[in-house]
C-alpha cells in the first residue's frame, strides 16, 4: 500500500506543477536578451519543466518496479 500512496503523492505534486507551468506559459514569450525579468521568467519555466519531467520519470520507475 505504501507504493500506491507514494504514487498518489507524486501525481498530486505533478498536477500542481503542471498547473503552475500552464499559468506561466500564458505570458511566456521566450527570452528577451538584456531583459533581466524575461531571463528570470525563462529560468522559472525551465525549472518547472525539469521538475515535471523528473516527477514523471519517478512515477514511471515506481509503477514499473
Amino acid at each position: 500500500m505504501e507504493k500506491q500512496e507514494k504514487i498518489k503523492k507524486l501525481k498530486d505534486q505533478l498536477k500542481k506543477y503542471e498547473e503552475r507551468l500552464a499559468y506561466k506559459m500564458k505570458t511566456y514569450r521566450g527570452v528577451i536578451h538584456e531583459n533581466a525579468l524575461s531571463e528570470l521568467k525563462h529560468s522559472e519555466v525551465m525549472v518547472l519543466r525539469d521538475m515535471i519531467d523528473s516527477l514523471k520519470r519517478e512515477i514511471y520507475s515506481i509503477e514499473n518496479s
